[in-house]
């Protein structure tokens, strides 16, 4: 289910940027729409561990952000905005320039331009999504969770003062993807930018 709090700012070319807690569906929703708009997909969390490899480390697999070495430099990385901040001006770049669809926890609140899409879920569904995701238990990924979301409310708050996960003022659609497929909070997702894609 969506709502729309706000009509998204007119653009000549089309950026789409989607937000929302850890392990909601953002990645699996911009992936379909990169596809299906002919949008690049660049993700934040990608970028951030580009500069982790600039700082010497070596991130392997999509749960490195969970392991000894990823930890690690996630406590440098709260230490040090720079990290953050360099993140997310090439992000904005991007989005200014178009013709993409992006993964960010922090863009739709820095920038104005773009559909910005957020999607929400109970701790407990991501928890469970993670777990079958990474093969781990319910308990563990429950734990991780929790840390990720804490950890991303203080840092942000910190350096933006940004609300993440509360204030959702700036975002066009909210999509509540609870009791929704992978496939139908993508099908949801992309019908929003069919319609946001008319109206530009």
């Amino acid at each position: 289910m969506a709502r729309k709090p706000k009509k998204p700012r007119a653009r000549k070319r089309i950026a789409v940027v989607i937000s929302g807690m850890p392990s909601v569906g953002k990645t699996t929703a911009a992936e379909v729409i990169s596809k299906r708009f002919g949008l690049d997909h660049i993700a934040g969390g990608d970028m951030l561990r580009e500069m982790a490899i600039e700082e010497g480390y070596h991130p392997k697999g999509p749960d490195w952000w969970d392991s000894g070495d990823g930890m690690k430099f996630l406590k440098e990385r709260a230490k040090n905005p720079k990290f953050d901040e360099e993140v997310d001006k090439r992000l904005i770049g991007y989005v200014q320039r178009g013709r993409v669809v992006i993964t960010s926890y922090t863009v739709p609140w820095l920038c104005n331009d773009g559909l910005k899409l957020w999607f929400s879920a109970s701790a407990k569904e991501r928890a469970r999504r993670l777990a079958g995701r990474d093969a781990i238990s319910f308990a563990e990924a429950f734990k991780i969770i929790r840390l990720r979301d804490a950890r991303n409310r203080g840092l942000y708050s910190k350096i933006y003062n940004i609300q993440f996960g509360k204030d959702l003022s700036v975002f066009n659609y909210i999509i509540d993807t609870e009791h929704m497929t992978a496939k139908e909070v993508a099908k949801t997702a992309a019908r929003l930018v069919q319609e946001y894609k008319k109206s530009i």
